[in-house]
């Protein structure tokens, strides 16, 4: 099968596209054939070993995923695709269902197959209403999300901002505290001001414009990109907080994500209460150019890569 594989760490072209050996499927395995993934700033972090990291961080960074190369050379850890065939003592799954998974560290999204374990935490029958395409773009940024605004318990009439609310991370949340009943700011460059109104939000400020003016306070304030890409606006909004207001940030700490959270995701994509945002589609072949799009840092949600046209 065609894989895209990782020979080293170093920019997106150190990724190519060779012809590997078929998964061995185990007896309670089940075997999906993948026709989306998700390229998603973990990939590209894995793959470039983090080199704007603080040395301490690339150390510990390399001795988890590989000294000179990543241990686990097959890349992605999002994909949307269908059971093909399963284990002999496999029966949650049978042929034909389609499927969505988070491989977490396990990766090996980048192939047109993969073998998992039917009790993999993050694998689930995906939602009814998508495509395989729009399947994969909702895992990453709806769990991390999740697992951030989940237990912030946004009321209705909440005052929400979210910083980054064009990415993956935030067009799932501007969606998801709407769904809550939230009044939602979300904070994004100028050219993304349309989209974020679309997703629900009811007012957008554009971080990159000089004279934007954060003059309400919030109840909650959500970061959902990080120092990595910072602002003057994301330290008002800090200071925009009520006296009991909080701000969260996924770079508070390593999410950790959870089965119930990918049910939650599939009803309420199933129910219309949060939709996939893509930026663009590109195929297996053109994963180095996937990879250098997503390093930008301007991606509108999500980039695919497809198995098949």
């Amino acid at each position: 099968m065609n894989a895209a594989v990782c020979t080293k760490y170093g920019s997106p072209d150190v990724l190519q596209v060779r012809n590997v050996d078929e998964p061995r499927v185990g007896i309670s395995d089940v075997l999906i054939r993948i026709h989306a993934a998700a390229v998603t700033a973990s990939d590209i972090f894995i793959r470039s070993a983090i080199p704007n990291a603080r040395l301490a961080m690339r150390i510990v960074a390399r001795l988890a995923i590989g000294l000179t190369r990543p241990r686990r050379p097959i890349l992605g850890a999002v994909l949307a695709g269908e059971v093909e065939s399963v284990g002999a003592r496999a029966t949650k799954f049978r042929a034909g269902d389609r499927v969505w998974a988070f491989t977490l560290m396990r990766m090996s999204c980048y192939a047109e197959r993969i073998a998992l374990p039917e009790t993999a935490k993050l694998l689930g029958l995906a939602p009814s209403n998508l495509s395989f395409a729009e399947a994969a773009a909702i895992p990453y940024g709806g769990l991390i999300s999740a697992y951030f605004l989940q237990p912030a318990n946004i009321a209705a009439g909440a005052n929400v901002a979210v910083y980054g609310a064009s990415g993956a991370n935030g067009t799932f949340a501007v969606q998801f505290a709407k769904h809550r009943g939230a009044r939602v700011t979300g904070v994004c460059s100028g050219q993304n001001v349309e989209l974020v109104k679309s997703l629900g939000a009811d007012r957008v400020v554009d971080y990159t414009d000089p004279n934007a003016r954060v003059d309400e306070e919030y109840d909650l304030v959500f970061d959902a990109v990080g120092r990595r890409k910072t602002s003057a606006i994301r330290e008002v909004l800090r200071d925009a907080l009520t006296p009991t207001g909080r701000m969260l940030s996924v770079d508070d700490t390593l999410p950790r994500v959870k089965r119930a959270d990918l049910e939650l995701l599939k009803e309420l994509t199933e129910t219309g209460a949060i939709k996939p945002v893509i930026d663009r589609v590109y195929s297996l072949a053109q994963v180095a150019e996937a990879h250098r799009y997503v390093e930008l840092g301007h991606k509108k949600g999500n980039v695919i890569i497809a198995m098949s046209p």
